[in-house]
């Protein structure tokens, strides 16, 4: 087992990490920008080093940096967390040249499956549908024009080495096409440093299902079910759930065996996330594996018992899975909301400020993963996430009116948040039915944009 663990990253994750390290007695280090000094993943580790300004790009994403804190600490592992720098390929490998073990895969099933057109490919090979569209990168206009004439209008041009919805344009005829192919080539430039695209075809009335799994270095790959991550605003993920209401048990072992052979086929280790389209009829097609903890693993840890961040310590250090897939339990539901320091009534426009008040229910069935309590500053240069809220009940309907109780219970004071919006939704009869897709936001609980 490791002596000492850097957490390469900031705010929940970073404090889960921390958690799970002092239950397997591992030494933890923290790095942090200057405006993150006081943050609470700082104060949880045992040592701290500072890697740069305020700027994420200048201290988060500052390879160098975070390294250099690894090595003059003399830390033997390194967790990447989500985000940031944990799907770099060239960053696990710098782990690996400085003798540091990168808790993730290999560097080239990052590599492999970063691409999300090689992706495409290589699960296709393995007998994995996927969404039509083109076998590899395009080109030009020119070429994204061709497929989306032979596959059919409407279409996505896709950033290739992308994720969070950036680098993604719907595209509904000809005319579209050439501005589309600018716009999130450069989109996907700036955001990636990776400009390159594919094009797939757009089909509506999905719901977006991912399955986690777990694979150690002996060769075993198991997966741990479906959440469904349908409840999306600009395909950013607000709510999640496990199990999905529309997989039954055999489909559920289909996909399930499904994403296995998708990491089989990239000599996958440690844990990871194949993301599929689900429709109608229960036809499922990959669209992309995630090489890193999910933020949603919590739903999947309240369903099974098995605590993913634990894991994929475990796996990192050589031992192999004691779990077995005829031994995976999927018990009662859980849902997670995403809680953001935004203004769910003004687009979800961000709401920095000091958080003066911090009160979050307690009791069975509830689990809140936070980087922040009372005083802690939420500034504009991260993500505004700061806790995410999990509750489970026995059914789905209880574990629905779990976590409007808790919701209602949590007081947060200093910023706006999005717990409003989120009772909305929780309140919202379509989604008590469980008859929800990518587009439910749009459609059923719409947004307020600034100025409406």
């Amino acid at each position: 087992m490791f002596d000492k663990v850097l957490v390469a990253n900031r705010g929940e994750i970073a404090c889960r990490i921390m958690q799970a390290c002092r239950e397997l007695h591992i030494a933890t280090v923290a790095v942090y920008s200057e405006a993150d000094r006081d943050a609470l993943h700082v104060r949880m580790a045992d040592e701290a080093v500072c890697i740069g300004p305020p700027a994420n790009v200048d201290s988060y994403l500052n390879a160098a940096s975070i390294l250099s804190a690894a090595v003059i600490t003399g830390a033997d592992a390194l967790h990447p967390g989500y985000g940031n720098l944990s799907e770099d390929a060239h960053f696990a490998e710098a782990c690996e040249a400085c003798k540091i073990t990168f808790i993730g895969p290999p560097a080239h099933a990052i590599a492999r499956m970063g691409n999300k057109a090689q992706a495409r490919a290589t699960v296709r090979e393995a007998g994995v549908p996927v969404v039509p569209g083109s076998s590899d990168g395009v080109r030009d206009a020119a070429e994204a024009r061709e497929i989306a004439r032979e596959i059919g209008y409407p279409v996505m041009i896709k950033a290739a080495g992308g994720g969070g919805g950036r680098g993604i344009r719907v595209v509904h005829n000809d005319e579209q096409i050439k501005p589309a192919v600018e716009a999130a080539g450069s989109e996907a430039k700036s955001a990636f440093g990776n400009g390159d695209l594919y094009v797939e075809k757009y089909l509506e009335d999905l719901r977006h299902v991912e399955v986690q799994i777990l694979a150690d270095e002996q060769g075993n790959v198991i997966h741990l079910g479906e959440r469904d991550c349908s409840i999306q605003h600009r395909r950013q993920k607000l709510l999640e759930e496990a199990p999905s209401i529309a997989v039954s048990s055999s489909l559920r072992r289909r996909i399930g065996e499904a994403a296995v052979r998708a990491a089989q086929a990239v000599g996958y280790t440690n844990a990871g996330t194949v993301e599929f389209l689900l429709d109608p009829k229960g036809r499922f097609y990959f669209i992309e594996m995630n090489t890193r903890i999910q933020v949603e693993h919590p739903v999947t840890e309240m369903l099974t018992g098995i605590d993913i961040v634990r894991e994929q310590i475990l796996i990192a250090a050589g031992n192999a899975l004691k779990h077995e897939q005829g031994g995976i339990w999927f018990n009662g539901h859980a849902i997670e909301c995403r809680i953001l320091a935004a203004d769910g009534e003004r687009g979800f426009q961000p709401s920095p400020g000091i958080i003066t008040g911090w009160e979050v229910p307690s009791g069975p069935g509830v689990r809140v993963d936070s980087g922040v309590c009372q005083g802690s500053e939420v500034t504009s240069h991260y993500d505004p996430l700061i806790a995410k809220v999990i509750c489970w009940d026995a059914n789905r309907p209880a574990a629905i009116e779990r976590m409007v109780a808790t919701l209602r219970g949590m007081r947060v004071e200093g910023v706006n948040t999005t717990i409003p919006y989120h009772l909305k939704l929780l309140g919202n009869a379509y989604f008590r039915r469980g008859e929800v897709t990518t587009q439910f936001v749009e459609r059923r609980v719409p947004i307020p944009e600034v100025g409406t």
